[in-house]
């Protein structure tokens, strides 16, 4: 497997532990308390029990059947138990389906600027790729055009991230029939990295999971974000085609081969609460991003952004003297921490005057008003 340096490795060094994140990309975080006491009011006494006595011993390969089968109620009737595989993370879930699916002789195709782990997953399967650019005058769509034109007589796999990280943008229905279109016609994997799904500020832009939608789909999800368990470490794949399981399962043996007996158990609080959990979290998120629509009218002449419709992230565009590197880094002095360019394009320059930011959750107004106070100090020497 080629050794892959984390393009967030250097805004770690620069940001790690300041005190106004506005780097963070999940919503609003569980606590341990806060399923307890959701279980307990439904009168879920006895996963409450369970939690407090359950046993050390391993789980089974790709989670327990009760978690599956919570997890299989986020999609329709061809998804059951038997068709999710649980993963310590989200992560892992896509590294071990590249791995598993790909070898050397295989090409894939991915789209950049992105996460870096949806981007460089196939190279970690040793295939090659295809880096198709996604621009923001196109509200950051995909143009399926250009996927059907990067196809090759070896490729094998499609991988896209929609909900977009980090834009927030989400693509149309009519994008993502005519690449499933691509997909079948050319008999291809499509893995569809669905973090930020059920986090759509309008319910009636959801796409269909891939899962549900394609036959040789794959739907990647974590619970970190929607339902703010990021520590509770699970991730999982959902998918039709039952001949891929197995490889899987190989793969998975090779890395984290069980998740914990105890993350398995918050999961199903929380699922088992998720309308509620989702619905405080649209809640903060619609209230952030008025907070945000004003900042950005506000200094208009410095910032602009397509407005996010999915998730808790936006990918923002800086028109001062700075690249977003140089900004990061004058943010971080003053304890603010963003997400710079090089985070998702590594190596494309002409994305270097863009930035991620989070708004999911209740202390994100804390962080835009020192980066109110830090503009206001700049914003003359930079228009200047």
């Amino acid at each position: 497997m080629p050794y892959s340096v984390p393009w967030s490795s250097r805004h770690k060094k620069v940001t790690g532990g300041l005190p106004f994140s506005l780097s963070n990309s999940f919503a609003e975080p569980l606590s341990n308390k806060e399923l307890i006491e959701r279980s307990l009011a439904r009168d879920d006494q006895n996963i409450v029990d369970e939690y407090h006595n359950h046993s050390l011993e391993y789980t089974p390969n790709g989670g327990s059947l009760d978690v599956r089968e919570e997890i299989a109620n986020l999609y329709g009737s061809k998804i059951t138990a038997d068709n999710i595989v649980v993963f310590a993370g989200g992560q892992v879930a896509l590294q071990t389906a590249a791995i598993a699916l790909l070898n050397k002789n295989d090409h894939a195709i991915v789209f950049t600027p992105g996460y870096q782990s949806v981007q460089v997953a196939p190279l970690h399967a040793g295939c090659q790729i295809t880096k198709i650019r996604i621009y923001p005058e196109n509200r950051w769509q995909i143009k399926p055009d250009e996927v059907e034109a990067a196809i090759q007589e070896n490729t094998k796999y499609i991988v896209i991230n929609e909900p977009y990280n980090p834009a927030g943008t989400l693509m149309n229905h009519e994008t993502q029939q005519r690449l499933k279109e691509i997909a079948e016609k050319n008999d291809l994997y499509f893995m569809s990295d669905e973090a930020y799904r059920l986090l759509e500020h309008d319910k009636k832009d959801r796409l269909p999971a891939m899962a549900d939608f394609y036959q040789k789909g794959i739907s990647a999800c974590t619970f970190s974000k929607p339902w703010g368990g990021c520590g509770i470490t699970i991730g999982w794949l959902a998918f039709q085609e039952m001949s891929i399981k197995e490889k899987l399962f190989d793969v998975q043996y090779f890395g984290t081969a069980c998740p914990s007996r105890a993350s398995e158990l918050q999961t199903m609080m929380a699922l088992r609460s998720s309308d509620d959990i989702l619905e405080r979290n649209i809640k903060i998120i619609h209230h952030n991003l008025s907070l945000l629509d004003q900042f950005f009218e506000d200094y208009s002449d410095l910032f602009e952004w397509e407005r996010p419709n999915a998730g808790a992230i936006a990918y923002v565009k800086f028109k001062g003297p700075l690249t977003t590197e140089e900004l990061g880094a004058e943010l971080a002095k003053e304890g603010i921490s963003i997400k710079p360019a090089y985070v998702f394009s590594d190596g494309i320059e002409d994305y270097d005057d863009y930035f991620r930011i989070g708004f999911g959750e209740s202390i994100m107004p804390k962080a835009l008003e020192a980066l109110r106070k830090f503009v206001e100090k700049h914003k003359n020497s930079w228009l200047a």
